[in-house]
């Protein structure tokens, strides 16, 4: 049976199968829901279910707690439909959304960036180069059927004609099956096959609220494709970054960050360490970056953030945050859901 899907207050609507998800309904119809995972696992498609029945396939109690769907929350990544259903979604992408493709690519670099964060430079086929937003994701796809995704930390414009590449910072998971390939046996002029450009993690333009970007470890690199993407455009909005690491080395391109400060105006730069030992010399900040904002801006109800990194700073950002003001459609986040979050 097919079912008609309605979001609210955008009016958008979609039909869905019983056999289907709400997210890949809207997405083969080109309605964009926010989504991160698409396994249940970090909750950022998670949405207000207004009336209609739905049936949630497996999922993660952290992405929807038994609360939270007791009092009408869905995760579109895995509810199917049995009615019509109204949902409320103030994030909903606007049409012509990029195409998903999948594509085989090329390593043509690389790089440790320090003991467990690699950049790794892939090259696309050169008459098929993929669109993009800044912010967005893509999907290694494995040969045994799995998927890995990582951020592209490059904005679309630095893709040079005959030989455009994207950039990505891969963090080593000891026993992790694709980031155990990626500190061994990678090697450059390895083949791989993509999927992308996935995702919703990217600037929303149509506003001038002052940005605050969150980011714990190489939840950096999306970030970074943000910040060359505003500068590129000449987006001169006051922007916060906080970078959180364990030890000042995780902040891997610190002095890339600070060069920024001199192109982009208005950006401010406030670098978080959580577990410095006396011989790093650290001499910022020192917490929990998420912590670090409000310690800085208590009342965060005229701002917009883009909190992406670990799950559970991105969690606590989204409570916290609106505990402190700010409205729930104006924190856009990219949770760093790993293989083990998943299971």
């Amino acid at each position: 049976m097919s079912f008609n899907i309605t979001v609210q207050p955008s009016s958008r609507t979609f039909t869905a199968t019983s056999d289907e998800t709400l997210l890949a309904a809207g997405m083969r119809q080109g309605i964009g829901l926010p989504y991160g995972c698409k396994d249940g696992a970090c909750g950022s498609c998670k949405c207000k279910k207004i009336s209609g029945d739905v049936t949630h396939g497996k999922h993660q109690e952290k992405a929807l707690s038994p609360e939270e769907a007791a009092n009408g929350f869905v995760l579109t990544c895995c509810a199917t439909a049995h009615s019509d259903v109204v949902l409320e979604s103030r994030q909903v992408v606007e049409e012509g959304a990029f195409p998903i493709k999948k594509m085989p690519v090329r390593v043509i670099s690389l790089e440790k960036a320090s003991h467990d964060v690699m950049i790794v430079k892939l090259q696309l086929p050169a008459n098929d180069v993929m669109k993009f937003h800044a912010g967005q994701y893509i999907d290694f796809l494995l040969r045994d059927g799995d998927r890995r995704s990582y951020s592209m930390a490059n904005a679309p414009h630095t893709l040079v004609a005959g030989s455009p590449a994207i950039e990505l910072h891969i963090r080593h998971m000891p026993g992790g099956k694709f980031t155990d390939h990626v500190f061994g046996a990678m090697k450059e002029k390895e083949i791989q096959r993509i999927e992308g450009p996935q995702g919703t993690f990217f600037l929303r333009e149509d506003s001038d609220k002052p940005l605050v970007f969150l980011a714990s470890g190489t939840g950096f690199a999306p970030i970074k494709a943000i910040l060359e993407h505003m500068q590129f455009k000449g987006i001169t909005r006051p922007v916060t970054l906080y970078w959180g690491g364990r030890r000042p080395e995780d902040l891997y391109l610190n002095d890339w960050v600070q060069a920024q400060l001199a192109v982009i105006p208005n950006l401010t730069y406030v670098p978080v360490i959580s577990n410095a030992l006396p011989e790093d010399n650290w001499r910022g900040r020192t917490g929990f970056v998420h912590q670090a904002v409000l310690q800085d801006t208590p009342d965060l109800s005229g701002h917009q953030v883009y909190a992406c990194g670990a799950p559970i700073v991105v969690d606590s950002a989204r409570a916290d945050y609106t505990a402190a003001g700010l409205p729930a459609d104006e924190f856009y986040a990219d949770s760093f859901t790993s293989a083990a979050d998943k299971t």
